[in-house]
């Protein structure tokens, strides 16, 4: 069913809202893919902070224009499915990722992060970026072992001491 003028409006509108409050934005072709796995990744998206739509590429260049995503212009081909994380920069491409590692036909095809189209190698590195809850965790292991590793070192320095004593 093709839409009405001001139902385009309303997409474009709704899109650039999305686009100037975003953190990062990732694309992909989602030909062949069923529906109950798109609707599946969409779950998993809300609850991660990632706000998704498939967009005709016309509208999604109209929504994206002056904003810092106007550069996936160059990605974009026919009906585009399009994840923008809201909480954090890497969690649409790590959806995007681990979702097509179980969907071939999945392909991503561009993403954006602070007004710069990124290549395949930067998608990857912006999907493995670790979220701040996992920053925390690997922040505290570290103090963690270091004070351990000073503690071991201080005991055995104890113990030589008292050895030559």
């Amino acid at each position: 069913m093709a839409l009405n003028l001001h139902n385009k409006k309303i997409i474009v509108s709704k899109i650039n809202k999305i686009s100037n409050t975003a953190l990062s934005a990732v694309t992909a072709d989602s030909q062949g893919i069923c529906v109950n796995k798109i609707n599946e990744l969409r779950k998993s998206g809300r609850e991660i902070g990632v706000t998704m739509s498939i967009v005709q590429n016309t509208l999604l260049s109209l929504a994206i224009k002056n904003t810092a995503f106007e550069c996936l212009k160059k990605k974009i081909k026919g009906s585009t499915f399009i994840a923008y994380s809201m909480i954090h920069p890497g969690s649409g491409a790590r959806l995007f990722k681990e979702f097509s590692k179980k969907n071939t036909h999945f392909k991503i095809t561009g993403a954006a992060f602070e007004g710069k189209l990124l290549s395949i190698l930067e998608i990857n590195q912006l999907a493995d970026m670790p979220t701040y809850k996992e920053a925390i965790v690997k922040l505290l292991l570290i103090l963690k072992m270091s004070v351990a590793g000073k503690l071991i070192y201080t005991l055995s320095a104890i113990k030589k001491k008292k050895e030559t004593s």
